[in-house]
């Protein structure tokens, strides 16, 4: 399991309250929105991470 690190995010009040609906939603936390978001944006745009082999 890759490492996670903390930071902080600023976000206005309609777009963090839009996020939180979304993730309520799809029964996921409201980080978790964030990440499958910032996922998805990265995948669409082909600039995925490499995975390292194991």
């Amino acid at each position: 399991m890759s490492k996670k690190k903390a930071f902080a995010l600023r976000l206005n009040e309609e777009t963090l309250k839009a996020i939180e609906k979304w993730a309520a939603d799809e029964f996921r936390s409201t980080n978790g929105q964030i990440e499958w978001m910032l996922q998805k944006s990265l995948k669409e745009a082909k600039r995925e991470p490499k995975k390292k082999s194991e």
